[in-house]
């Protein structure tokens, strides 16, 4: 499983794994946009149920320019994640350069009303050299 979500951050028993794919299909160099697919996993190793409240990004380009994104749910869900079970979605990300990164955190509430972030690890956005 490591080899498939390379990055992972674990914050009170609740893990974020994330793998990424750079999309040659979606993206257009010549216009300065690259666009890359991110597929998260969420795992509970805890003892009571956790709900994903909100998120929140910060998107990083080759340049340094940081962007920060916040919302509610992820892809337009909350979803509430069982001990021992898991969530997964894919999202995606364009930037300006062919390099890049992003992080961010997770607001979880518990079963017992406790508030909590979980950390989504930081990984890299880029894009494969292309041969001229």
């Amino acid at each position: 499983m490591k080899a498939f979500f390379p990055s992972s951050a674990t914050t009170r028993e609740v893990t974020v794994r994330v793998s990424v794919s750079y999309l040659a299909e979606q993206s257009e160099p010549g216009r300065g946009r690259w666009f890359w697919a991110y597929h998260i996993r969420i795992e509970n190793d805890g003892p009571q149920p956790v709900q994903l409240l909100t998120r929140h990004w910060v998107i990083t380009d080759g340049r340094g320019a940081r962007h920060s994104v916040e919302g509610e749910g992820v892809v337009g869900e909350q979803p509430l994640i069982e001990p021992g079970a898991s969530y997964d979605y894919v999202s995606g990300c364009p930037l300006a350069t062919p390099s890049g990164s992003m992080q961010g955190s997770y607001r979880m509430i518990g079963a017992d009303g406790a508030q909590f972030d979980v950390v989504i690890p930081t990984f890299a956005l880029v894009a494969p050299a292309v041969a001229g």
